[in-house]
Parts: structure tokens; C-alpha cells; sequence
């Protein structure tokens, strides 16, 4: 049967144009960053679009005395893997380095850095100490011998952690690399913000070089999941290569000149991008460094990370000596198990890699000739397309994008019914009996998801029990948001190898804003929220703003154990203290007697921040 219908594909692959084109990649985009807040851990803010989901792993940490509330689950399950989880935000924030201007054009600027911060703020969290990281919360064995929603969890939630006795330079340097990416996407938005991921970058990088080992021979409970299996020193060049993008410091450059060789950065000619194997991704952002004329007096060692960065892109097209597998219909073929992975990075480097060509007016030099920029743009298209339904099932492997899209995702919180719509209790196997073998469309539409996609064959079978292809990734999602960007905005003739200038976000303008501005709670709150902007000036270019605001405590009760959430502040605060997620009372005061109000101020450079009443009791 397998043969048949492979040779059925075949056929149609030959008589049927597949590109057919015309896909909406400006909605496609909207609707992939969406699907990162379904992962989502911990408290969620009061903004939060994915409303069938709830808080959760609030305990998070708790055990070891670390806060480890927030971040991300990596895919259809319930644990927080620290490898897979840095390397998303890493490919996050690349993806707006280079296409912020075009997610701005489509107004999913905002809501793009939301993401990435969510990712970053747990990983500063996860990192305590100069050589101290958590690299995981929860059990692979345990959690998938449940099938629960997140919000019921009744699983091991232990945190697992890399420290100089047991070193992990692999997890280290890819949460290194995450921090510095990230500080490049927050630089103009929130400098504060920007210098402390910086700071932890730098640390780990330190730390990853000096305490040296693979972290899944520390935290052994990562093995049979997300194992090293390339070792760490792609991971140490990786993290180098975005700390010297980070900081033009000539320390991070020496480090991939004098390294590149020893730990296989000029020497391994790469067929995949991932989370485990980084090596294509260190090749392509050097070959940038020496497009930008940026090597120094490495440019006889750079010059050979960009033949490997070239030897990557030309085996994807079938234009190399060493060329990787495609099913019949095109699509990059890695593994059975979430291939879709492999896709989505290796198209992202071929769509920054053609704009960095078409900057410098150079073509890719493949084993059959030279390939025009342009071509290998066709070439991330062809594969994206194919991924939005130019295939031959004519089927989506977005979820809920198109009109044949998968239905029964390997996911615990879609495939469950909402526990706002029914807080009944789901238990450990009880989801398995009731939930899981249901042959029957998720509840809860994961909207944007990636899912793992088709065979060799472009054979799928959508199921909920076939984990293989119907999993979703955080990983499969974050390369994707960059070339949907410059697919949708198109390049507008932009020069890729100038420094990096993010638009400034769509935030209305301040003075347009009434004096005084109600938070958005229910008019029964007993709680008010107001903000005033008393005062603005402008320093080196940018526009800064005071806020001013004020809680009013007004029912006839005392007031204690007030949280806040506060969503798009850029700047410091005072007046508040953070806890986990959530603002509370300074620690001096514990309580507002009826009619009583407490002020904080707050400086950033847009308007007012999003300020909402999480909590309280009255007594």
C-alpha cells in the first residue's frame, strides 16, 4: 500500500502545479506567533488571546527555592526543557533582527517581542547565579504517563540544574546565544532590559567555556528527549558568534577565529539546523560577519565557515555534492518524527542567507554553478508553501490555517475540553481514557501550530496518537515567523548587512490619551487603577514618558495581598515590588484601609502600560 501510494504522489507531483501560490503569509504570521501563547507556563497576563488556556505550573521551583514560574512547554506536553526552549527564542529573535520591519508593517511587531520576552524572563529566572542554570522542570518519564491539561498537573514538577560539578556547555552557550539575541530585539525598545540579557549572556558564556561538558550527561533525565548528541562546540561558537553581534566585542571575535577550525566550525559541512545541531546556523551568521567586512584579520578562517554556511544551502536545493533527502513533492526530509523542524530552520537560513547575498551583490556558489539570491528565496517559499497546503494532500500542517488543516493534534492542552468550560478535575489517566483516544476534533483549536508534518512519501495521517506528525513544536514555529515576515512585507530594497534599526512599535501616541486612564477590570472591582503622564522629555533621539499611577482601595474593607499585572512596560518602576510574574506591595506596607490609595511611577518610551488587577483579598 505504501509503495502505491507513493508512486500516486508521484504522479501527481509531475501533472499538477503545486506552487500555486496566492497564500496570505501576513495571516499565516499572525497566527504562528499566536500559538506560543498556548505554551505558555505560569501566570498569564491579563491580555493573553489564547483564552482557553489557564495558569499553570505555579509551584514551579518552589522545591529547590527558585523561582522557575513562566516560560514555555516545548510541545505537547507539560515539562520545560531548557535546550529546546533557548534555542526557540534564539530563532525568535533572530527572525525580528532581520524581518522586524516587516512584522511591524503588519502589526505583529508588538505581539512578536511579547514572545520572546515571555521566553527571556524565565530564562533570567532560570539563571540564579554566574554558573548556575536550570535546565529543566518536570520529567519526560512522568508527565507522558499522564495525559493532562497543564492546568490540572499532578506530575513531578522537580527542577534539574548545570553548575560547575556537573557542567553543561551545551545548554549553557544555547541560553548564552538566546540572551544576546534577545538584547539586540529589546536595545531600542528597553536599553535596561537589553544590558541585564546581556549581562547573563555574557556569564553563561563564561561559564559554558570554562566548566565544560555536555548537560544531558548532568540532567540525565533530558536523554531520552532532547540528547546532545552534537556535543557543545557548536553551541560555543553559536553563542559567540551572537555575543560578538551583541557587543562587536573583539574577545567573541577572536573566539570564532581561533576556534573555528578545532571545534568544527569551518571543518563540518552541514545537511540540518536545529536545536541539537547548530553548526549551519553559526556558518550563516559568520559568512554575514565577512559580507559586513567585519572578520578583521580572520578573513581566511571566516572564509571557510562561508563555504560551509554555502555547502548547507546548496545540498538543501539539490544543487550540492552532499544533498539532503526531499519527499516527492519537495519538501525537506530529515526524520520521521517531526521533520517539520528541519524545514522551517533550514528555509529560514536560505531566506536570510539570499538577502545577505542580494546586499552584497554576490550570487551562492554551488557544485553546479552559481544560484541567484532570488532563487534560494523561491526555494524557502517553495517550502513554506508546501507547509500552507501546496502538497499533495492539499492539506495545512498550520493549525487553523486554510481549510484542511490537522484537527486531532498530539496535545494535551488542545485535545482536553478548557477548564473554563468544565473545571472538573481531569486525573493523571483518566485523560487517557476519556480524552486522548477520541476520534474526534480538539476542543480547543491550536491555532499557528506546526505541527511534525508528513512522511518520506507525503503520506500524513492526522491522529491524535500518531506523535510523529501531529506533535506541535515551539521549535517548528520560531524559525517560521521570520520568513513569513519578509514573505509577507516583501524587502523593499533594505540593505541586510547594515546594523540592525527595528521600527519603533505601533504604540498610539501618549498625548492623545485622556489625563486619566481607568485599568480595564470590571466595573464591579472594588479596586481602581488610574494613570496619569505628568511629565516627557527627549534624550539622545527618543521620546520619554512618566506615568504616574495610582490604586485606590474602594470598598469599605481593608485591602492586602493585591497583584498587578503589568504587560508592555519598557522601562524601570518604582513604588512596586516584583513577585514572579505579578507586582505586590512594597515591602513596607502590607495592607490599604478602605478609601486609602498607593502610587508608583513608571519611565519608558511609549504609552501607557497595560495595568490590570490579577488578585486581592479584603478583610
Amino acid at each position: 500500500m505504501e509503495s502505491s501510494i507513493s508512486v500516486i504522489a508521484l504522479l501527481l507531483v509531475i501533472s499538477v502545479p503545486w506552487a500555486l501560490g496566492g497564500h496570505d503569509y501576513g495571516q499565516a504570521l499572525s497566527k504562528s506567533i499566536l500559538f506560543f501563547e498556548a505554551q505558555r507556563s505560569g501566570y498569564l497576563p491579563h491580555n493573553q488571546r489564547v483564552n482557553w488556556r489557564s495558569n499553570s505550573g505555579l509551584q514551579d521551583g518552589k522545591a529547590s527555592g527558585v523561582d522557575l514560574v513562566g516560560g514555555y512547554y516545548d510541545a505537547g506536553d507539560n515539562v520545560k526543557f531548557g535546550l529546546p526552549m533557548a534555542f526557540t527564542v534564539t530563532m525568535m529573535s533572530w527572525s525580528i533582527i532581520e524581518y522586524g520591519k516587516q512584522m511591524a508593517a503588519n502589526g505583529e511587531l508588538g505581539h512578536a517581542l511579547d514572545a520572546v520576552k515571555w521566553g527571556t524572563d524565565y530564562l533570567i529566572k532560570a539563571h540564579p547565579e554566574p554558573y548556575v542554570l536550570y535546565g529543566e522542570v518536570g520529567d519526560g518519564n512522568t508527565d507522558h504517563y499522564c495525559w493532562q491539561r497543564p492546568e490540572d498537573m499532578t506530575t513531578d514538577r522537580r527542577a534539574y540544574k548545570i553548575d560547575p560539578s556537573n557542567p553543561g556547555s551545551d545548554l549553557a552557550g544555547e541560553t548564552a546565544a538566546a540572551m544576546a539575541a534577545a538584547s539586540l530585539v529589546f536595545r531600542h525598545y528597553n536599553p535596561a532590559y537589553a544590558n541585564e540579557l546581556l549581562s547573563h549572556a555574557r556569564q553563561l558564556f563564561e561559564f559554558a567555556d570554562k566548566y565544560r561538558g555536555k548537560y544531558d550527561s548532568s540532567i540525565t533525565v533530558a536523554q531520552k528527549y532532547y540528547r546532545s548528541v552534537s556535543g557543545y562546540n557548536d553551541e560555543l561558537l553559536w553563542a559567540a558568534a551572537w555575543l560578538y553581534e551583541a557587543t562587536n566585542n573583539q574577545y567573541y571575535l577572536n573566539y570564532l577565529g581561533e576556534n573555528g577550525d578545532s571545534m568544527g566550525g569551518t571543518g563540518w559541512s552541514m545537511t540540518e539546523f536545529g536545536w541539537d545541531v547548530k553548526y549551519a546556523g553559526v556558518q550563516t551568521l559568520v559568512a554575514k560577519f565577512l559580507l559586513q567586512g567585519r572578520a578583521a584579520h580572520h578573513g581566511p578562517v571566516f572564509e571557510r565557515y562561508k563555504d560551509k554556511a554555502e555547502n548547507f544551502l546548496c545540498s538543501c536545493m539539490k544543487k550540492g555534492t552532499r544533498n539532503v533527502q526531499t519527499t516527492p513533492a519537495g519538501l525537506i526530509f530529515r526524520q520521521r518524527w517531526n521533520n517539520m523542524q528541519f524545514v522551517t530552520s533550514a528555509a529560514f537560513l536560505a531566506t536570510v542567507y539570499s538577502d545577505y547575498l542580494s546586499s552584497a551583490g554576490a550570487n551562492l556558489r554551488c557544485a553546479t554553478g552559481s544560484v541567484q539570491p532570488s532563487e534560494l528565496l523561491r526555494f524557502a517559499q517553495s517550502q513554506v508553501d508546501y507547509i500552507l497546503g501546496d502538497n499533495p494532500r492539499a492539506t495545512s500542517y498550520m493549525v487553523g490555517y486554510g481549510n484542511n488543516y490537522p484537527r486531532q493534534v498530539h496535545h494535551r492542552g488542545s485535545s482536553i475540553v478548557s477548564i473554563k468550560v468544565n473545571s472538573a478535575f481531569v486525573s493523571c489517566r483518566g485523560g487517557y481514557a476519556t480524552w486522548y483516544g477520541r476520534k474526534a476534533s480538539d476542543p480547543n483549536l491550536l491555532t499557528g501550530a506546526l505541527v511534525g508534518g508528513p512522511d518520506a512519501y507525503d503520506n500524513f495521517a492526522d491522529e491524535r496518537d500518531n506523535y510523529e506528525q501531529t506533535e506541535p513544536a515551539t521549535y517548528n514555529n520560531a524559525p517560521i515567523l521570520g520568513i513569513l515576515a519578509r514573505l509577507s512585507g516583501g524587502h523593499s530594497g533594505y540593505n541586510q548587512l547594515l546594523p540592525v534599526v527595528l521600527p519603533p512599535l505601533n504604540h498610539p501616541d501618549p498625548s492623545a490619551y485622556p489625563k486619566t486612564l481607568p485599568s480595564p477590570v470590571s466595573s464591579s472591582t472594588p479596586i481602581t487603577v488610574e494613570q496619569k503622564m505628568t511629565s516627557s522629555w527627549t534624550a539622545k533621539g527618543k521620546t520619554y514618558y512618566r506615568y504616574s499611577t495610582k490604586v485606590t482601595n474602594k470598598s469599605p474593607k481593608s485591602l492586602k495581598d493585591l497583584k498587578l499585572s503589568i504587560f508592555r512596560l519598557y522601562g524601570p518602576l518604582w513604588g512596586l515590588e516584583k513577585s514572579g510574574d505579578s507586582y505586590v506591595f512594597p515591602s513596607w506596607l502590607n495592607s490599604l484601609a478602605a478609601g486609602e490609595s498607593l502610587e508608583f511611577v513608571y519611565i519608558h518610551t511609549a504609552s501607557p502600560a497595560n495595568i490590570s488587577v490579577s488578585s486581592y483579598t479584603l478583610f
